[in-house]
């Protein structure tokens, strides 16, 4: 049962997936592969094919850190913009 005040636990999925012609894990929490899934739906592309271009974007960070830094700022822009749904920059440290 949840305790008022603490944070529900959620679980960390491991998935493997094909980008750039090479088989790689991402693992990340069912929310982050969910705002995933929605930004993509809403840019008319594949989860897979937003994934590269987050991988040729990020600088120093694993893929799903970036993925979790891409997906955070999707929403915080959207949210700041209020409510409009929009690209964000391409921005992954």
């Amino acid at each position: 049962m949840d305790q008022p005040g603490r944070m529900k636990k959620t679980d960390v999925i491991k998935r493997s997936i094909f980008i750039n012609g090479h088989k790689t894990s991402v693992s990340l929490e069912n929310e982050f592969w969910q705002g995933l899934r929605e930004i993509a739906e809403h840019d008319r592309t594949t989860v897979v094919m937003l994934v590269e271009r987050i991988d040729r974007a990020r600088n120093t960070c694993n893929l799903s850190s970036a993925i979790r830094v891409f997906v955070f700022n999707h929403f915080l822009d959207e949210k700041n913009s209020g409510g409009e749904k929009h690209h964000p920059a391409l921005v992954v440290a």
